[in-house]
């Protein structure tokens, strides 16, 4: 039998290996066009941000001087040099995926050109653009001429200028040019003719007008090559007791911005000279994270690509669907005192939680609002609701997490609305991020207080839940109620700590419970029982977890996993794992739920949860798992995971060898999970 140290994945390759699933939507011919080309801006955004996080994380490490193994998959050093290897073949295949896109789009008569390939109205048409709009705001810098290169800010396009005289080739300028994407966009749609579409990149307006830009000091010849540095993400928050939170946090952020590098990607056309130059006084000569790339950087603009030509070009839309329990309530207080409901997004519409703080805020019988907010909006409808609720006379109260990266500034601009509106905003827990997903509305009825609670699985925010795919439950029980009442207890005074008999919540219960309810299905697969595990997560690292689960393989116990994204664990190996099976699931929708089912003998156990079975989620964040009691509602939620194992159109297996092999079907018309829920809560809707 093979030992368990061989059957780890470490953290980092696997979630490359997720990266690697996004680019097979990109390269995928069935996909429309326009989609694919949001799927390479998918992957290169995700792909900046694994850069600055945890390379960022792997390169402190190394400069603390960490050398003992990481908990899954060696020194940092060694992943490292795994993810370099891994990263340039995926970076190669991005960029002949990309250029295969373009030939694509001119079979759809939409063709991007360059600063080279335009027409004379074009170019007419470029240059007054470029003169009006793009020149005012470049500063060209002749960087060898000066004592101190230019700072280079994080993920920024930079285009490095190459300048000669074909009358003196000895006498070489260089030079550096921001480019403006902050403020322009990054796709400019040209004047077409025939039905035909024309889209030039902002990068090659400005290399259009290069010889205008430096007219005066007559070079021949100018070229330019792209170049960008990725900075480290994480920040350290000082300890200084006369500063507030919100305080460090913003200071914080101001160093994040100068952060250490962790990626320089460059033309891989770019004279060896000019890039020895710039990595010599940037100080990255020997810099392990160099990565040669094509003409266009920060490929991530590409999710906003202009629609042009046609809806075949894009998914179609639809419309999310009204609730079964909803449809005939004019009150969602009245509906939930009725029955637990469970909202299925974006498959069903958030407005329902709008519309339940709006009712909340209008209700002279509530008295109060509590929310956890991680990350909303940015022209957030959740908050409008809670700052019109404070205006009605509510009492409300907000934990809106400060460290939830990259939204920290965000954030902190919120909680300011919120407090000069007068409501009462949490500083949170000390040491922990709050990730829970709550809000709790209490109510006079017969001069008794009743709570309302939405317990989910995603953020509370408009924009993401027409893409992300989530659950959140809404209930009036007290058993749950009651106990998201001592979460937010909790979170207002941390001094007190409770006990929980429904909700699981992290860091204090939820990891034994998860270890308990694992070992219960080992105990009934060994008396003969039937016993089996399905679980839905984003990422699978915890090794305790793992190695519990791999006991109850070993055991007996059916597990069944869908793993959007990291999975440490190395499902369907012989005499090992072979009693576990793992699938990832990459569509239009990004999958976001948890839920956790588990067989008990018979008498199943159904959970959503904000956690993912990591430790920092187990162990360092404040996270919550709520019970679904309704048999109906659990019904549903099987329903949801049997269509989900059955995809066989965007379901990659996850296997020993990270292959994302598509699982096979021998049907006509096989199972595509994100289509057929949405057709399978149609059709529960017209039962009604």
């Amino acid at each position: 039998m093979a030992k368990e140290n061989d059957y780890y994945v470490n953290r980092e390759i696997s979630w490359l290996s997720f990266n690697a699933r996004v680019l097979q939507e990109a390269a995928d011919p069935d996909v429309p066009l326009i989609e694919r080309i949001k799927f390479i801006g998918i992957f290169s955004s995700n792909l900046d941000e694994f850069f600055r996080v945890r390379v960022g994380s792997l390169q402190r490490m190394l400069e603390a001087g960490v050398k003992l193994k990481s908990q899954i998959g060696g020194k940092p050093k060694k992943i490292i040099n795994e993810i370099q290897k891994t990263v340039i073949p995926l970076r190669k295949k991005f960029d002949d995926l990309f250029d295969g896109i373009l030939h694509e789009l001119e079979k759809k008569n939409i063709f991007f050109v360059n600063e080279k390939q335009l027409t004379e109205e074009q170019q007419q048409f470029v240059h007054h653009y470029f003169l009006h709009e793009v020149h005012p705001r470049l500063v060209p810098i002749m960087i060898d001429s000066l004592p101190d290169f230019p700072y280079l800010k994080n993920q920024v396009i930079y285009l490095a200028i190459y300048l000669k005289r074909e009358r003196e080739p000895e006498e070489v300028k260089y030079a550096l040019i921001e480019v403006p994407a902050d403020v322009l966009s990054r796709f400019l749609p040209l004047p077409g003719k025939d039905d035909k579409d024309y889209i030039i990149m902002l990068d090659d307006v400005i290399r259009f007008g290069l010889k205008e830009i430096f007219s005066i000091l007559d070079f021949d010849s100018c070229a330019a090559y792209t170049i960008k540095l990725t900075r480290n993400a994480e920040f350290d928050i000082e300890d200084d007791i006369t500063k507030s939170f919100y305080e460090k946090i913003s200071e914080s952020i101001k160093r994040r911005a100068k952060g250490r590098a962790v990626r320089f990607v460059y033309d891989r056309e770019i004279p060896d000279e000019l890039l020895n130059f710039i990595l010599k006084r940037i100080h990255l000569e020997n810099f392990d994270n160099l990565i040669p790339g094509g003409l266009y950087h920060n490929a991530r603009d590409f999710m906003s690509f202009p629609h042009v030509s046609g809806p075949s070009l894009i998914y179609e839309t639809r419309e999310p669907l009204l609730h079964r329990d909803i449809l005939r309530q004019r009150s969602l207080l009245n509906a939930m005192r009725k029955k637990d409901i469970l909202l299925h997004y974006p498959y069903q519409s958030f407005d329902y939680i709008l519309d339940l703080l709006r009712e909340a805020a209008i209700d002279h019988n509530v008295t109060s609002i509590k929310m956890t907010l991680y990350r909303v909006a940015k022209y957030s409808n959740v908050v409008n609701a809670l700052i019109n609720a404070i205006r009605n006379g509510k009492s409300v109260t907000v934990l809106m997490e400060l460290q939830a990266r990259f939204d920290e500034e965000a954030n902190i601009y919120w909680i300011k609305r919120l407090e000069e509106e007068g409501a009462k905003v949490i500083e949170g827990v000390p040491g922990l991020k709050v990730h829970a997903k709550l809000c709790l509305v209490t109510r006079r009825e017969d001069d008794k207080k009743v709570r309302y609670a939405t317990v989910g699985t995603g953020n509370f925010n408009e924009t993401t839940a027409k893409i992300y795919s989530d659950h959140t439950l809404l209930t009036a029980d007290k058993r749950i109620t009651n106990e998201v009442n001592k979460v937010f207890d909790f979170l207002e005074h941390n001094y007190k700590t409770f006990s929980y008999k429904h909700l699981m919540v992290a860091p204090f219960y939820m990891r034994k419970n998860i270890v308990r309810m694992i070992k219960n299905e080992i105990k009934n697969a060994q008396a003969g029982k039937e016993a089996y595990i399905y679980i839905k997560l984003n990422s699978l690292v915890d090794r305790t977890v793992i190695d519990k689960l791999y006991e109850a393989g070993q055991s007996g116990v059916k597990i069944k996993m869908i793993i959007r994204s990291i999975c440490s664990l190395v499902p369907g190996v012989k005499r090992f794992s072979e009693n576990i099976a793992a699938i990832s699931i990459v569509d239009k929708y990004l999958e976001h739920s948890r839920i956790f089912i588990f067989c008990n003998g018979g008498e199943e156990k159904y959970y959503l949860s904000s956690a993912d079975w990591m430790i920092r989620n187990l162990d360092n964040r404040v996270e919550v798992a709520v019970p679904i009691y309704d048999k109906r509602i659990q019904k549903e939620l099987k329903t949801f995971m049997d269509i989900q194992f059955k995809d066989r159109v965007k379901a990659r297996i996850i296997d020993e060898k990270q292959s994302n092999r598509v699982k096979k079907s021998t049907a006509d018309k096989p199972v595509r999970a994100q289509d057929d829920i949405y057709e399978w809560l149609k059709s529960e809707l017209e039962k009604v």
